[in-house]
């Protein structure tokens, strides 16, 4: 149900991070903020102010609706730094190794978006399921075909949400109903960017799909496109499985690696997004780190398509830039609680336990940051954009006596970060509409 209140007040818990929590048990006071029993002022789609709420209520206005959601928590709308929307019909296909999965169930069900009809059910499917599991933003790999990029933002741009996506670049090495032609795969971007860059809250990433289907002359396109509007986004895959990395260097022996590839048609900087990075040196994560590209950590992909066990310790001793994120359908659910289940059970098996601030961080403030749009999304503060989750910390029996047990904000979040899933989202608002409710 959708509900727009061009003002309104709400009363509940708040949490929102203002800086990197760190990887201690206990993290520092300066880096989040917490009200328990706090105040969210929202006006025309944004924040204009909150805090506690004893001390905000003398100047409240009386005369706007107010929504009491004591007993709730309130922190920001989570974020999705990579996902494929045109997988959402084949999650949980039977798992094969990565290039097998490609060919055997991906490539297929990708060849039914030349379809018009079919592009636009998934897109509104998608995004309804984003919404209802606390995904306000993603950045999202559509299909080769351009209309399923048109599909998804006419959809995004009736929710009025904030998204990233783009058209799949892909001249070789995929079935011949997929490939685009080497140029005029970037002459469709280009058009598909005039249309939609920028427009409310709509951004376009370049989406060639990983190396092995691109050649070197559309990933050189791809990288003048990039070079010539720094506002683009760039989204694609890197070194997610060892035979992936063993064919990438049979296709280009001149790169010195896998990134080298990447970063010889300029293709590599600060909004550029690689997927999984699971099979990295130290030499490339610095390299990433140095041109400020974010690698999207993707467990539950990681762990289903037995890719590997992602080294977050190493990417963060590199400084290089984590964000957090589904992928579906090698993932196993959209929902950013199940990213976070996953992402610690990779960290157990490392000796690198992430801790549940990290995890709220990394999910909220953390992704902003990674995809240049922490001055709009990411946080609770005035001014911020009003995409924000209402939390139902009763939402099981389970979690709800698991709770009561907890003497620590830090063990809530735990537990909660463990137990949750997509019933512990009783509302979730973007651009200050109410977009979500579970009970209805």
């Amino acid at each position: 149900m959708t509900l727009d209140f061009s003002h309104c007040l709400l009363r509940g818990a708040l949490l929102s991070f203002d800086q990197d929590p760190g990887d201690a048990d206990t993290p520092a006071t300066d880096s989040y903020r917490y009200h328990e029993d706090g105040v969210l002022w929202l006006a025309n789609g944004r924040i204009r102010e909150l805090g506690d709420y004893q001390a905000l209520a003398p100047r409240l206005p009386e005369d706007i609706p107010r929504i009491d959601h004591r007993g709730k928590l309130i922190m920001p709308g989570f974020i999705d730094s990579h996902v494929h929307y045109v997988q959402l019909e084949m999650i949980a296909s039977y798992g094969r190794q990565l290039i097998d999965w490609l060919n055997d169930y991906t490539f297929p069900e990708e060849c039914r978006f030349a379809q018009r009809e079919h592009a636009d059910r998934v897109a509104e499917a998608f995004l309804d399921e984003l919404l209802r599991v606390g995904t306000t933003t993603a950045q999202v790999f559509c299909s080769s075909h351009p209309y399923s990029v048109d599909a998804f933002f006419q959809a995004a741009r009736r929710r009025e949400l904030r998204m990233l996506a783009g058209k799949v670049l892909m001249d070789r090495n995929a079935p011949e109903e997929l490939r685009d032609d080497t140029l005029g795969g970037l002459e469709d971007s280009e058009r598909l960017i005039a249309d939609w860059h920028g427009k409310d809250r709509l951004g376009y990433s370049l989406t060639p799909r990983f190396a092995p289907t691109s050649t070197r002359a559309q990933l050189d396109a791809a990288g003048a496109v990039l070079r010539n509007d720094r506002s683009l986004w760039l989204q694609t895959h890197l070194a997610e499985n060892t035979g992936e990395v063993e064919w990438v260097a049979e296709l280009f022996p001149e790169s010195r690696d896998y990134l080298g590839v990447y970063e010889q048609s300029n293709l590599v900087g600060p909004r550029s997004t690689f997927a999984h990075g699971i099979h990295l040196d130290q030499n490339m994560r610095k390299r990433l780190a140095e041109r400020g590209a974010n690698v999207a950590f993707c467990p539950s992909s990681n762990l289903f398509l037995g890719s590997g066990l992602f080294d977050r310790q190493a990417s963060r001793e590199a400084k290089l830039a984590i964000s957090y994120a589904s992928d579906v359908g090698g993932g196993t659910d959209l929902s950013g609680f199940a990213t976070l289940k996953a992402a610690y059970q990779v960290g157990q098996l490392r000796d690198q336990s992430l801790t549940a601030w990290q995890g709220f961080y990394g999910l909220t403030l953390g992704n902003a940051r990674a995809l240049s749009l922490d001055d709009r999304i990411g946080r609770l503060a005035p001014g911020m954009e009003a995409d924000f989750l209402v939390l139902d910390l009763a939402a099981t029996p389970l979690l709800e006596q698991r709770l009561a047990r907890c003497q620590s904000l830090g063990e809530t979040l735990f537990a909660l970060m463990m137990l949750g899933d997509d019933r512990a989202i009783y509302e979730t608002w973007a651009n200050g509409r109410r977009q979500h409710h579970r009970d209805r």
